[in-house]
């Protein structure tokens, strides 16, 4: 089985030898021998296109109003070429990716890194049309642009959507140009570490990667892009997928990173404040999300799984789940997922969940952020939304938490570097005597960085007496203009330095750059503390690289503390054994900032010891795994429920196996199966003649146990079956049920409890019912219904329902109760008490019998038939029943075509459950048999 991982960056990318002629024959033998790269003259960035990289030569910024004697000495970042060396962990190709740094955050590329790559600049960004049904016409520059206002026409042409007159140019210079694979620099770093550490285990033994190379390709010729692509997929196992610039551009910058990026996040866009703006590079969001689809799909081969990764794929599962109806897919989100207030501010809401759910598997980082997504559904979809997944009408979708974490075995072969000692040296010698405290962020509005910075100021201003004693070493990488941002931060730096340093302290020491990775080892190595006030994150990993290092190596100082934004996906994993902080309570983390420089070793080897074991046990290996594991079992049992692999009832075979048997337990559904449904509100129910003539024969059989199973209440059911004879009866869905040979009612809900938890949501019930009109509230003795069936605004209606049922399962979820979305209704009734449990009761009651009276045999048939979701416990516990060889035969039978965990169907409806029944009767004055 070949395990097909999607995410939108692939592990590799090119690098174009611009000035060296191509030369065909020898190409691959060139690239073999990496040669070295020339690197072409930067282009002017006159735009914010994701495809621009800053420029190696400038300078990293220091700390403003600092001196630059404490910056100075992490500026001597490691060339790439020093990477290579024999003495760094990985020197091959292979695992080049992981010789850079690890990439916490891995939900965003890191375009903001230093790279020596040469690549083609984007022929075409895309520009916003000021109208939502122009959104494929460029925006052409202004008419009264003058040359002196202007820029370089060569330059601003395709960042306007202009065609420059010359057809061969840059095109020409890169397709003929040698080039090399290299590893890519931006990507889910995490995603990366883990698929590799899972294949040296063995856990992913065949896998293909399938992603964009990261870069604009416009500019190659076509027969460069194949050859490109060839090459990667024979040497490097990854599909290229190729997609316009423009497209490319209008997808990540525009959509993924302006629109979805801040709302899970919290954060609201509101630049651009126009709808058209997102309905405009939602077009490039779908395009690129069905250029992943056809690629896949093309490459699919049938026992393959494919893993779809992150918010810039939401589409993907289900534009895959129609291609390949049988495919085993998974989808994993990196990032937060927020609660349903905010996702529904999104205006393609429903596209996008109904995208994710086309995987047969939906995982994330932390139970919240599961809890938001089954919410969001469950409001915006109108679906059953359960603690083990959403309950669509045709198929289930599981849900489930699945923590990343780091890889422990690489990282301890990337500590036994020697240039690693000699920047721990280097570290502890410059801030001998003082206290550490490190944080590497990237500069954008959810890492916090102001917050961390303001509450450090309150800490120097209130503990004046540490001022001298502790460095705050802020290492911050920035990947986007956020000038407001950054000037804050710097003004807020500058007044912590002018009014805490001295001649011989500077207490903030800001890095406006990222380190290599020696560097950044070293640091977190020595650190006496790690402060983090994300203020929100899907899984912070630095965090558990700073706890894995805090194990005492080098014969320094030991078990360092956590201070954790608990807005992170990462406070989950810690718990209190981190010191959780809210990053907007600047005195709780200036009290942090005090505690985790005053606590004594006793209690810090206690806490890092209950972090350290966080961190093995939520490892990249064991992520690999279990999803894998969880996805393959989860199919197995999507699979085995779906129509095409349910067969139909052979009619025959079941009286064969009736004839057989000694003693029999039949369970029948009564509305939809007996006979078909009646309105809800009608005085008097009548049973079909046909319904009562054929249970009439099959309880005279003494052999035979018949029970009659309905959401109807107790009294209702007497009074339709009181002409039956020898009938069980099995009342609201499980609560109540009665033996064939008594008159009284086994309650098995408890009724103190059904009135407590009655009373609360009758109020919850009474104020959606206001709002609804022409719908009315249905009281049972144990449950209470919201039918809204014969509301005036129907589609409002349901998600008023929809709206009510997720209110309720939030709110009473302790009371041991849930609210179930049925056609044109809303079931609130207990959660512990179902069909299976009343079907249990009348096995128990049947084995009973056998022990008590002679000449009695263990019931050998058991024939279980219903029509809609609420008989699936029953069907499952019976199928549980046969399996643990609790009787010889059992069938479970539904109706109609849906998903079921019944083991065949019938398609004739009521009129086939009727004549199936009757040739069981019939067969049954034929035998003979001793009576009970």
């Amino acid at each position: 089985m070949t395990v097909i991982i999607a995410s939108l960056f692939l592990p590799y990318t090119v690098n174009f030898h611009v000035g060296r002629a191509r030369n065909r024959t020898t190409q691959d033998t060139a690239q073999k021998a990496n040669a070295v790269t020339e690197t072409a003259p930067p282009v002017p960035n006159v735009t914010a296109s994701l495809f621009e990289k800053s420029n190696p030569q400038v300078q990293p910024g220091l700390t403003p109003g600092a001196t630059t004697d404490h910056e100075r000495i992490f500026t001597g970042s490691a060339p790439r070429s020093e990477l290579d060396q024999p003495g760094f962990p990985f020197p091959s190709a292979e695992d080049a990716v992981n010789q850079l740094l690890t990439e916490s955050e891995g939900h965003s590329p890191a375009w903001g890194a230093t790279t020596s790559l040469n690549q083609p600049k984007p022929q075409m960004t895309v520009s916003m049309s000021p109208s939502i049904l122009k959104h494929e016409d460029p925006v052409p520059p202004p008419k009264d642009a003058s040359p002196a206002k202007t820029p370089d026409k060569e330059i601003v042409a395709p960042y306007l959507g202009i065609k420059k007159p010359d057809p061969l140019s840059r095109k020409v210079s890169f397709s003929r140009a040698e080039w090399s694979i290299e590893t890519a620099e931006q990507g889910n770093g995490g995603l990366r570490n883990a698929v590799r550490s899972s294949k040296d285990a063995g856990y992913l033994e065949d896998m293909v990667w399938v992603g964009t190379m990261g870069m604009p390709t416009d500019a190659l010729a076509q027969q460069t892009r194949m050859e490109i692509a060839e090459r990667l997929e024979d040497e490097y196992d990854s599909l290229t997928v190729f997609v316009n610039d423009g497209d490319f551009d209008g997808h990540y910058t525009h959509f993924c990173k302006t629109i979805l990026w801040p709302v899970f996040h919290y954060q609201i866009p509101d630049n651009p404040k126009s709808k058209a703006y997102e309905d405009h590079s939602w077009i490039y969001y779908v395009k690129l999300n069905q250029a992943f689809a056809e690629r896949i799909a093309k490459h699919w081969k049938r026992g393959d799984a494919i893993w779809v990764q992150d918010y810039h794929l939401l589409l993907v599962p289900a534009m895959l789940r129609k291609m390949l109806p049988d495919a085993q897919i998974g989808f994993f989100l990196h990032i937060a997922f927020p609660s349903s207030e905010v996702f529904k501010c999104l205006a393609p809401r429903k596209e996008l969940l109904e995208g994710i759910l086309g995987a047969n598997l939906i995982g994330f980082q932390t139970s919240e952020y599961c809890r938001h997504f089954l919410q969001t559904c469950s409001r915006i979809l109108c679906v059953e939304a359960t603690p083990e997944g959403i309950q669509m009408e045709d198929r289930f979708i599981n849900v489930g938490t699945f923590p990343i974490g780091i890889d422990p075995t690489s990282w301890d072969k990337r500590r036994k570097a020697s240039d690693v000692e000699r920047w721990v040296d280097t570290i502890s010698e410059r801030y001998m005597g003082k206290r550490l405290i490190v944080s590497r962020d990237k500069i954008d509005s959810v890492r916090g960085i102001r917050q961390k910075l303001l509450s450090y100021e309150l800490f120097l201003n209130t503990y004046p007496d540490w001022a001298d004693k502790v460095v705050l070493i802020q290492v911050a990488t920035s990947t986007t203009e956020q000038p407001e941002l950054e000037a804050t931060i710097s003004d807020i730096a500058m007044r912590i330095n002018s009014t805490h340093s001295t001649l011989a302290h500077q207490p903030l020491v800001f890095l406006k750059q990222d380190l290599a990775f020696p560097q950044y080892l070293a640091l977190i190595t020595v650190a006496d503390a790690l402060m983090i006030t994300s203020l929100r994150e899907g899984m912070n990993l630095t965090s558990h690289e700073f706890v894995y290092c805090q194990d005492g190596s080098y014969g320094i100082k030991m078990y360092g503390s956590l201070i954790l934004s608990e807005f992170t996906g990462s406070a989950s994993v810690f718990g209190d054994h981190a010191l959780l902080v809210n990053p907007w309570d600047y005195r709780q983390c200036a009290k942090a900032i005090l505690t985790a420089l005053t606590r004594d070793e006793k209690e810090r080897k206690e806490v890092w010891e209950a972090m350290h074991r966080a961190v093995l046990q939520n490892s990249t290996g064991n992520w690999v795994k279990s999803f894998n594991e969880t996805l393959t079992r989860v199919w197995n049992e999507q699979s085995s429920r779906e129509i095409m692999a349910v067969p139909r009832l052979s009619v025959p075979r079941l009286v064969e196996q009736y004839r057989q048997s000694k003693r029999r337990v039949m369970i029948v559904d009564y509305e939809g199966t007996l006979a078909s449904w009646g309105s809800p509100r009608s005085i008097i129910l009548t049973t079909p003649q046909r319904a009562i003539t054929t249970l009439t024969e099959l309880t005279d059989d003494p052999n035979n146990t018949v029970y009659v199973m309905s959401s109807r209440m107790p009294e209702e059911m007497e009074r339709l079956f009181r002409r039956v004879n020898n009938l069980g009866l099995i009342a609201e869905n499980g609560c109540f049920v009665r033996d064939p040979q008594s008159d009284e009612w086994t309650h098995l809900a408890d009724k103190a409890h059904v009135e407590n938890w009655k009373v609360s949501v009758s109020h919850i019930l009474a104020y959606f019912k206001e709002r609804c009109d022409g719908s009315w509230i249905e009281e049972r003795h144990c449950s209470l219904v919201f039918h809204y069936g014969s509301a005036e605004d129907r589609p409002s209606a349901g998600r008023l329902a929809a709206e009510c049922a997720d209110h309720i399962n939030d709110s009473c979820a302790s009371q041991g109760i849930h609210a179930i979305p049925i056609e044109g209704a809303l079931v609130v009734e207990t959660a512990n008490t179902n069909k299976a449990s009343a079907a249990e009761l009348v096995w128990r009651w049947c084995l009973e019998k056998q022990g008590n009276e002679k000449g009695i045999s263990k019931p050998d048939f058991l024939l279980i038939i219903g029509d809609n979701r609420e008989d699936e416990p029953v069907f499952r516990w019976a199928n549980k029943l046969q399996k643990a060889k609790g009787i010889d035969y059992a069938m479970t039978v539904t109706l109609g075509s849906r998903s079921t965990e019944a083991k065949a169907t019938l398609t004739q409806g009521v009129t086939g459950v009727l004549s199936c029944l009757q040739q069981l009767a019939a067969r049954s004055e034929t035998t003979t048999l001793p009576v009970r």
